[in-house]
């Protein structure tokens, strides 16, 4: 079977105030921040809820080996508020890259795994989220970047 939790790509951190934290890792010498890029529509969007999706706040950074995402969800239900109401802030979930993103979602599914979101570009671009906090400790993703 192929590894395709096998390239970080980024860490996704949950946190109440985005800005606040973004200014903290500033004073630490960590950025440039950037928003993150919501590239091109999706063919195929599956998510928990869209509103709070398109509500959630990002930045992003890129490190020498990974990327850290700051996300700050609103105040509409969505796992990732569901998780900081729950558990404060912390990780959310570890994002690995993968050569097919289509692939690796059936690879999950094959081995039993719960995908909770996932979206698809024409371009063969797009993300999966799966249901692995229970096992894992954090939620895993595959994507693909365009």
């Amino acid at each position: 079977m192929k590894q395709f939790f096998k390239t970080l790509h980024h860490v996704c951190i949950v946190v109440h105030d985005l800005d606040k934290t973004v200014n903290y890792y500033e004073k630490l010498g960590v950025g440039p921040w950037f928003d993150y890029p919501k590239a091109g529509p999706y063919v195929e969007f599956d998510v928990p809820n869209r509103a709070a999706s398109d509500a959630m706040r990002y930045k992003c950074v890129d490190l020498d080996n990974v990327q850290i995402q700051i996300c700050q969800p609103s105040e509409l239900d969505s796992p990732q508020r569901r998780f900081l109401d729950q558990h404060g802030e912390g990780v959310y979930h570890l994002g690995f890259e993968v050569a097919d993103r289509d692939a690796a979602e059936a690879a999950a599914r094959a081995l039993g795994i719960g995908v909770t979101a996932r979206g698809a570009r024409a371009d063969g671009s797009g993300f999966a989220y799966f249901d692995t906090r229970a096992q894992a400790g954090v939620v895993l993703e595959v994507r693909k970047s365009a």
